[in-house]
């Protein structure tokens, strides 16, 4: 296949996701329903936003085309075509699809190790697939047990999986990433529609990706008032079983603690330095400069997936209010170009 047939694939697999995602009857729609017992983070309605989010923002022939237009034509057809081992995480619904794509739109094959908590749904999307365009038939294995017979390695994870990778892989071309969360920068200044697109960066998936916001970095003296009051829309979070006990337990942790916060009836905001927060909670901490902001972001860069704000930062990942978990295809995870790394195997 060349290149135009594989973005024609794709284009075609869009179509084919937006049109049965939430049709029951469907292969898709009946993985969305049956994902939710097998891990109960992947709600139906969260499964059906991430699909969305990648027909709507990747899978057009427009977006397609001019990322490709970005690297040079042999990244797309190579000499060799090699076998990427992709280990892919399963923190939110279909994750690993970005590489899924970028694998097979460079012209190469993928051996897919899925994550227990995937729930059917990759499996899904590639049998569609390969029903919009057989000729993937012999480029898509997914494989049951450990990941084998394969020349290269893309692999996702924890921290402590990402050192076991670094290892077991050293012998092997890899890109591995490890654990990241985002940061949000507010001046106080953010209109009350600018909060609610933070809310949803805060909270669609339980908060649960990588690209979810889950440290704020407010002014000295901040006023949390209006952020609480539009964070509100959000409190049926407590409807899950899961999340709210995770923000009872939090809570009462707190509480026994002694520990400053402000609760906001279904999530918790916490004075804290650290990036990582557990589920319902939200760390912040104040500033008293934008250098300041620069200094601190550029020390946990390696941290840090990306930064939302309406603040003109130099931040090489920065994005608006509510974009956070609708990236573009050429916002790649740890800000590490996915196709430069399969483009460059030929090299």
């Amino acid at each position: 296949m060349n290149i135009e047939k594989r973005i024609n694939a794709f284009v075609n697999l869009g179509l084919k996701i937006s049109e049965s995602v939430t049709n029951a009857s469907s292969l898709l729609g009946h993985s969305v329903y049956n994902a939710q017992f097998i891990n109960p983070w992947f709600t139906p309605s969260n499964i059906i936003n991430a699909a969305n989010a990648i027909t709507q923002k990747w899978l057009k022939r427009d977006a397609l085309a001019e990322w490709v237009k970005k690297y040079p034509i042999q990244y797309f057809n190579p000499k060799k075509v090699y076998e990427v081992g992709v280990i892919m995480a399963g923190n939110i619904p279909l994750v690993g699809f970005h590489d899924f794509l970028c694998v097979l739109i460079t012209g190469n094959r993928i051996n897919i190790k899925l994550s227990s908590k995937d729930g059917g749904l990759t499996e899904s999307i590639a049998k569609m697939l390969l029903e919009v365009e057989p000729e993937f038939k012999d480029f898509i294995k997914i494989s049951d047990g450990t990941l084998k017979d394969f020349d290269a390695v893309i692999a996702t994870g924890s921290d402590s999986s990402a050192k076991y990778f670094d290892y077991y892989f050293r012998n092997y071309p890899s890109l591995i990433r490890g654990h990241r969360n985002s940061v949000a920068v507010l001046s106080g200044n953010e209109s009350d529609e600018e909060l609610a697109l933070l809310s949803d960066d805060i909270y669609s998936y339980f908060g649960l990706g990588c690209r979810n916001v889950s440290k704020l970095l407010v002014p000295v003296g901040y006023n949390f008032d209006r952020l609480i009051n539009v964070m509100g829309k959000w409190a049926e979070l407590l409807n899950h079983h899961r999340y709210a006990n995770n923000y009872e337990y939090n809570r009462t942790i707190l509480i026994m603690n002694q520990e400053q916060h402000l609760d906001t009836g279904f999530s918790l905001l916490v004075p804290n330095e650290n990036i990582d927060a557990q589920v319902s909670v939200i760390n912040y901490q104040e500033y008293n400069s934008i250098d300041a902001v620069t200094d601190y972001l550029e020390l946990n860069d390696s941290k840090i997936q990306c930064v939302v704000s309406n603040i003109p930062i130099n931040h090489s990942r920065l994005v608006s209010f509510g974009e956070a978990q609708r990236p573009l295809l050429t916002d790649y995870s740890d800000g590490i170009d996915t196709i430069e790394f399969l483009g460059k195997l030929n090299q």
